[in-house]
């Protein structure tokens, strides 16, 4: 039955949909009839309001429906949503001011003598604009208006005029800052933990074990982690248009031909063209740089474009009025103005020690000060100049009520979704496809490419994305990244814009284009323009690192980047190392003899064997190196003859798995039918024979499995823990090595502490005679305190412990005989860490600076820059860690 009322809940929605119901009403309002519709005739029929549920009733789709409602409001930690309105503020402002069309002038005037250089600027400047407005209406009509009548009238032809300016406008879409991205982004990142769930479920089903590994776990997306990684493909699609228009521009120049400017190249046009592009292009970069760089998060980027937006405003609105730039020229002053002072102070408040520190922090204000009323004023002239700030507030707040009331809408219509088993049917369909992995993102790519035909790219990303990203996301034999997928959804989506009949940018484009621009013209214009987003798609989809790589760079050379010893950064980080072992192990093992060979008899028994052992470890670092190889050319030998068997028989148990979970299922309706007096034995006896036919089958399945299976496996199994005891072994060989030696090196650099507090402990013997106990006791605590900074110092610092502890007690006898033992152990102390830093440390210290790299890397607080770049790429690639499950 369960099936029956999710067919009617896809029904209310199409039907709705199609009706021209608004859509915010139209998903949420589906979902609760038809939850409706199932509970009442669950009461009537079984009694059970909960009967016709595949999970759980009407009350826990109510309490789940509140949890989505106060997820999207009152989550601290979903906080990207905020950025919404103030990436739709930024757009909605610039477009108000003309600044878009100031840019898409001049921009047709300096590409325009190039053949297809019209299009070609169209093009150029929908890029700037997707990457400051991200409003689609507002680009493809500002575009529509300024620019078709221009190529029309230069014999453009019509098609490629059309397609080009909707796909243009489209680019909002894919180019950050862009709205869809954020809304993907707030959705990917539930669904990784649901795939993480799965996932983690799969492992400890497969291996017994109920701790995952953390390298094995699904890398979730955050909204910077989507601008970054669609930035790359963004510029690969713009590329793509472009060389498109060019191309038809050269072998038809009919079709698209050059367009002279009549004016002069001269001064006045440069200064132009430079007032038109580079404030826009200012922005960009205080927007996306800003995230980039890890200087703001994706909220305070959108502040920053908000606020940058009105400053722009509010020079562009007073355009040849005197002092029009004032407020501009005040606001580039202040930051750059901030910007030196952060070079050269310190501006912490909390900070303030001197009386430089005091000015800088002064100074800072007067700046912040300066950018305020920058703000404040330009903020001002849009409120007087044609209420445009007004105008731009109400539609803030319309569009992003919008955006906010359809994802509570799709909340809820998912949790109906999913409450009549529609998430299982959607798993068991798109698992059951031969071709894995691949076969299942195909399918969800050419139904989301489908459904763009008739729904908006809101609709598919908040009604299909939670469906099938956490299948997708939890497949191991992939192991894609949250943030590619998001942005191959992106990417398909946005053909939904220009995919007829309900293609938004095409609505745009027909609302102002000349009677003479047919319906046909235009649909024939974007067909090329749809190829070519379907080839980014292609292009990306086997070059995952264009999405991955900026997010990995960006996160691994933060301040904020995980050390070396992060779990997940293990093996690309081994791959490098192991690479550069054979260009430089030779080089690495004549340093470690080098030291080796050094005199350490001035230094203790102990610190002196531990010195050696840690040499002797580095040279079985390598030892071990070679069982890491040997290891993995012997999975690699293995694998081909494994993998199949491996997925055959894992396919076989999931089918297991399923049909245990739906004996249970008939085994408690069963149970509820024997204690309802409304059902007879007849109904019992169908749900027991059911439950038979499913064992009979589950039977079959495992004799299905090849009696191969359990030998096979075990030999993976060994060949794979083999493995890891060898990475296990190389790892701890070369921290041990590098540990022992850092150490040293600490102790020897105390000489110079451990020398200044001479005095100090000389005059102890004379302290505990002439003062008081009390004041004895805090002359000794103050040495221990200074012996706090000097490393290993604990054959000095416990008795003197000790002679405080006598001198409370009294006992002053005690008190002289450890006073005795801690100037012995200083005196000792002295002079071997003296004598070593003459003798050995300068060597041992160029031997740190040779191994820091390479042994001793995973014991460095980050990674320096070449390695992290190194490791970047590397973990940009996706991995298939199907037999790890």
């Amino acid at each position: 039955m369960e099936l029956y009322f999710l067919a009617l809940l896809i029904l209310l929605m199409a039907g709705a949909l199609a009706s021209g119901f608004p859509v915010a009403f139209s998903l949420p309002g589906s979902a609760i009839l038809t939850i409706a519709a199932a509970a009442v005739c669950g009461w009537l029929f079984a009694g059970d309001v909960g009967a016709f549920f595949a999970h759980d009733g009407p009350i826990e789709w109510l309490t789940a429906g509140v949890t989505n409602f106060r997820g999207v409001y009152w989550e601290v930690e979903r906080d990207t949503l905020i950025a919404i309105p103030l990436f739709v503020f930024m757009g909605i402002m610039l477009q108000r001011s003309k600044i878009a069309e100031d840019l898409l002038v001049k921009m047709a005037q300096l590409f325009g003598p190039i053949p297809g250089g019209l299009g070609i600027s169209v093009v150029f400047v929908g890029a700037l604009l997707a990457a400051t407005t991200g409003i689609v209406g507002a680009t493809v009509v500002a575009m529509g208006l300024i620019s078709l009548p221009a190529m029309l009238r230069n014999n453009y032809s019509k098609p490629l005029a059309t397609g080009t300016i909707a796909a243009s406008g489209t680019l909002g879409q894919i180019i950050p800052p862009s709205i869809v991205l954020i809304i993907l982004a707030d959705q990917l990142a539930s669904a990784a933990d649901q795939a993480s769930t799965a996932r983690k479920a799969d492992f400890k089903a497969a291996t017994g074990e109920f701790s995952m590994p953390t390298e094995l776990d699904v890398i979730s997306t955050s909204a910077g982690d989507m601008f970054l990684g669609a930035f790359l493909p963004g510029l690969v699609l713009v590329g793509l248009y472009m060389a498109y228009i060019l191309i038809v521009a050269l072998l038809r120049p009919r079709l698209a031909p050059a367009v002279h400017y009549e004016g002069a190249f001269d001064r006045k046009f440069l200064v132009s063209v430079l007032l038109a592009l580079v404030p826009p292009l200012a922005l960009i970069f205080a927007v996306l740089g800003s995230i980039l760089l890890g200087i703001a998060t994706v909220n305070q980027a959108g502040a920053i474009g908000a606020a940058g937006a009105t400053i722009m405003a509010g020079y562009r609105l007073m355009d040849g009025k005197k002092g029009a730039y004032y407020p501009a020229i005040l606001a580039v002053v202040s930051v750059t103005a901030i910007l030196v002072l952060l070079e050269f102070f310190d501006l912490n408040v909390k900070a303030i020690h001197t009386s430089k520190d005091a000015i800088g922090v002064a100074l800072a204000v007067i700046a912040v000060i300066g950018l305020l009323t920058s703000i404040i004023w330009s903020g001002w002239r849009t409120i007087k100049i044609d209420d445009t700030l007004k105008g731009v507030m109400v539609d803030t707040a319309t569009t992003t009520s919008m955006v906010f009331i359809i994802l509570l809408g799709a909340a809820m219509l998912t949790a109906a979704f999913r409450a009549f088993g529609g998430e299982e049917l959607v798993r068991e369909f798109l698992t059951g496809l031969p071709g894995g992995f691949w076969a299942q993102f195909f399918v969800v790519m050419a139904v989301i490419f489908v459904l763009g035909f008739f729904l908006d790219f809101i609709e598919i990303a908040v009604v299909v994305v939670p469906i099938v990203a956490p299948i997708l996301l939890a497949d191991p034999s992939a192991n894609v990244t949250a943030v590619w997928l998001g942005v191959m959804i992106g990417l398909n989506i946005q053909t939904s814009f220009l995919t007829p009949p309900f293609g938004f940018a095409l609505f745009y484009l027909r609302g102002v284009a000349p009677p003479s621009v047919k319906t046909l013209d235009m649909y024939k214009g974007v067909v090329a323009f749809i190829s070519l987003q379907l080839i980014a798609l292609v292009i990306v989809a086997f070059a995952p690192a264009l999405v991955n790589y900026l997010p990995q760079r960006t996160y691994l050379t933060s301040e904020t980047a995980p050390p070396p010893l992060n779990p997940r950064l293990q093996a690309c980080m081994e791959e490098y190392l192991f690479e550069f072992y054979d260009e430089e192990g030779d080089r690495l093992k004549a340093a470690i003899q080098s030291v080796k060979q050094l005199d350490y008899s001035m230094m203790p028994e102990r610190e002196a064997k531990a010195l050696q052992d840690s040499f002797t470890k580095a040279e079985e670092a390598f030892t071990a190196l070679s069982e890491v190889k040997a290891a993995d050319e012997e999975i690699a030998a293995y694998e081909p003859e494994y993998r199949p068997l491996h997925v055959q028989v894992r396919g076989i148990q999931a089918s297991i798995a399923k049909l245990d979970d739906r004996i249970k299922l008939l085994q408690q309706r069963a149970t509820r039918f024997e204690r309802d007096e409304r059902f007879g034995e007849a109904d019992v006896a169908k749900v027991r024979e059911e439950i038979e036919a499913l064992k009979t089958e589950q039977a079959d399945l495992k004799a299905s499995i090849p009696e191969n299976w359990e030998a096979d496996h075990k030999k993976f199994l060994a060949l794979s823990n083999a493995d890891k005891r060898a990475r296990n072994t190389y790892r701890r060989m070369v921290d041990q090595s590098y540990d022992a030696l850092v150490e040293a090196l600490s102790k020897m650099e105390t000489v110079d502490a451990l020398a200044a507090i001479r005095d100090q402990i000389e005059a102890l013997p004379d302290a505990i005679v002439q003062q008081s106990a009390e004041e004895a006791q805090e002359t000794v605590q103050a040495v221990e305190t200074a012996l706090n900074d000097v490393a290993d110092a604990n054959d000095v610092r416990s008795p003197l412990s000790k002679v405080r502890r006598a001198l409370r007690d009294g006992k002053m006898d005690d008190a002289n005989e450890q006073l005795v033992e801690a100037l012995e152990a200083y005196d000792a102390m002295l002079s071997w860490r003296q004598a070593a830093r003459d003798g050995v440390y300068d060597a041992l210290s160029s031997y740190e600076e040779t191994i820091r790299e390479s042994i001793g890397l995973r014991k460095q607080q980050r990674l320096p820059r070449e390695i992290a770049l190194d490791v970047a790429a590397c973990q940009s690639v996706h991995k298939d860690i199907s037999l790890e499950f």
